[in-house]
């Protein structure tokens, strides 16, 4: 299987007002960010590549994986918070019943929305405001390395009543989160399809099969 790789990404620079460069991740240095930096959401082009990205990964796991792909707006319906800016989204199933699915949503803000499983959104950036100053490395870094983990088999939900959660940790053991899933206004009967899913994958979700090979394939024609 050839392993994942980021596809390369332009450079680009923005200035402020003053003329000055801009260094995401760092522009405010030790101090807070300003009052007003919470409401402005400026330069967002600076998050494209996580749509290049999204597009390179699912290119990927089309190839690497036993899965079936369905690029269609209508998938943005998988993610828990409805939204009015989706311009794709693509629903990727792998044949074992036990592997999470995944639904890349792209939007126009420009994020990407990363549906796992039955109620995990990961959303990139999670906010993209001035005082978040988060730079598109960091969120692609997150972008590429959850989607790995989930693919790896490292995705697992849990529930009891109401209360939905999930963990997620890379192959490796390098990188672990978690994190509750913000149900308030799912609809009671996902819930309930939800936690019977979830049940019947108490270890966890499994990782991915991989793509059958040529020879495989003549074989069980």
């Amino acid at each position: 299987m050839n392993p994942y790789r980021r596809p390369h990404i332009e450079t680009r620079q923005f200035s402020d007002a003053a003329g000055q460069v801009i260094e995401y991740g760092n522009r405010w240095g030790a101090d807070s960010p300003p009052d007003d930096s919470c409401s402005v959401t400026s330069n967002l082009e600076r998050y494209l590549p996580l749509h290049t990205v999204a597009a390179a990964l699912i290119e990927h796991l089309t190839a690497a994986y036993d899965v079936s792909v369905d690029d269609d707006l209508a998938n943005g319906a998988d993610i828990l918070h409805e939204r009015d800016d989706i311009i794709r989204a693509v629903r990727i199933v792998p044949r074992d019943p036990a592997a999470a699915p995944l639904t890349f949503v792209f939007t126009s803000f420009p994020s990407v929305i990363v549906h796992a499983g039955t109620l995990v959104d990961f959303l990139f950036p999670f906010c993209g405001c001035d005082a978040c100053d988060t730079p598109w490395e960091y969120e692609v870094d997150e972008l590429e390395w959850r989607v790995l983990a989930v693919v790896a088999g490292g995705l697992s939900e849990r529930h009891s009543g109401r209360e939905f959660g999930h963990t997620l940790e890379a192959v490796d053991g390098g990188a672990r989160s978690g994190g509750e899933s913000l149900i308030e206004q799912v609809a009671p009967e996902r819930l309930a399809a939800a936690a019977s899913v979830i049940d019947s994958v108490p270890d966890g979700w499994a990782s991915w099969p991989p793509s059958p090979s040529p020879l495989q394939g003549d074989a069980s024609a």
